[in-house]
């Protein structure tokens, strides 16, 4: 088992930026960010594997960064947009396959969230 703590989101104003943490029990291969908005799916943000590759959604490429410290993950957002607005949640799994494309039901590990809310 392995458990997944966030931290890190808040309210900012557009333009602004926030840096998310995501705290793990144990190291995991594959971490990764997703995000949702009310009424819509849960979406991958970004993910890294255990060497480091990482894979963004087109939506967030060049504004966010996914980085990890062994069992902790990171995600630095920049250029913030109101429709970023989301919970935003650390996921994590066993496996090779790390990336953007996967879905929801690809991952075993989940945090709680952490809410992002940006105003415009």
């Amino acid at each position: 088992q392995v458990q997944l703590v966030e931290s890190g989101g808040g309210s900012v104003q557009a333009g602004g930026s926030l840096r998310l943490s995501c705290a793990a029990t144990r190291y995991i291969t594959c971490m990764g960010w997703f995000r949702q908005a009310p009424g819509k799916e849960r979406e991958a943000v970004a993910t890294i594997n255990r060497d480091g590759f990482t894979s963004y959604a087109d939506s967030v490429k060049g504004r966010f960064t996914i980085t990890r410290n062994l069992i902790t993950l990171y995600l630095e957002i920049n250029s913030l947009k109101p429709e970023d607005t989301a919970m935003y949640y650390c996921a994590a799994r066993v496996g090779e396959t790390c990336n953007a494309a996967m879905s929801r039901a690809d991952f075993a590990y989940w945090g709680q969230g952490t809410q992002v809310t940006v105003s415009s």
